[in-house]
């Protein structure tokens, strides 16, 4: 019997990639103290909006993860709007995140790669 899932999308800069690289692509790195949520995305186009307009610019690249989430499990969590049809995301405290990437089905999948333009 299979789980169901959903497969949500987490922009990241170089720095987390290299992070979820050494996990195995198994799991998010935990935050830094200055981040209390870990917030992935709902759709791709949210998290392609966000790894190349915000991330390029802080650091040189952004990257698109995409991953699936047991159902049963990310249904807990309120589906958060901030701004227009597409910006939706969840917000998981960070306290929270090893218990989410416990519920993390499969891999996490690089989908999209953007560079600063030289």
């Amino acid at each position: 019997m299979s789980v169901e899932t959903i497969t949500l999308y987490r922009p990241v800069g170089p720095k987390e990639l290299a992070l979820i690289e050494a996990s195995g692509y198994k799991r998010f790195p935990k935050r830094l103290m200055q981040q209390p949520i870990f917030y992935p995305v709902m759709n791709e186009e949210y998290a392609i909006q966000i790894a190349r307009d915000w991330n390029v610019g802080a650091s040189g690249s952004g990257y698109v993860t995409k991953f699936d989430v047991a159902k049963s499990y990310i249904d807990k969590f309120v589906v958060q709007n901030v701004g227009g049809p597409i910006h939706n995301e969840l917000w998981v405290p960070a306290e929270e995140l090893e218990e989410f990437n416990d519920h993390i089905a499969g891999l996490i999948e690089v989908t999209k790669s953007f560079f600063a333009e030289k």
